[in-house]
């Protein structure tokens, strides 16, 4: 990213609006994993599943992230889906999902914080397959290949 000022300058940005955003902590955690996921970034996988780690959410939690599986915690499960279906679909999320997301007790701010998230991602993952990045010896207890999810 560095050698595009500009790129990085708005990674950046929407890092520093995307953490201010109105989703729970760990949520936060779940759209920028599953996205990673989706997105097969296996830099981002290892990264985001790391600093998840050290922000306390449960191990099973990332696990589950990392692996596509379900989560047992509903709110936590409708972030997880509405975000993989936003990267898999391109952002055309049906009514139907968005009403499911909201029956979890999340709102249409949500929805939106989820989409910043998304963009976030999008722009550190696609970079990242572009630039082959090497993974940090810092993020190397959570390496991660797509082969993980794809089986």
């Amino acid at each position: 990213m560095a050698e595009s000022p500009e790129l990085l300058a708005g990674y950046n940005a929407l890092a520093e609006q995307f953490g201010k955003s109105s989703l729970p902590a760990v949520a936060k955690q779940v759209v920028l994993i599953t996205a990673s996921v989706a997105n097969g970034c296996e830099y981002c996988v290892a990264a985001h599943s790391t600093l998840a780690l050290r922000a306390r959410v449960p191990a099973a939690v990332v696990e589950d992230l990392r692996a596509d599986r379900p989560l047992d915690d509903p709110a936590l499960e409708a972030v997880r889906r509405l975000t993989h279906a936003m990267v898999a679909q391109r952002g055309w999320v049906t009514e139907a999902e968005i009403e499911e997301f909201l029956a979890a007790g999340h709102t249409r701010r949500h929805v939106l914080d989820i989409v910043l998230g998304v963009g976030m991602k999008t722009l550190s993952n696609y970079t990242n397959h572009i630039a082959c990045t090497p993974l940090d010896p810092a993020w190397a207890d959570q390496a991660w290949t797509g082969a993980q999810v794809r089986g």
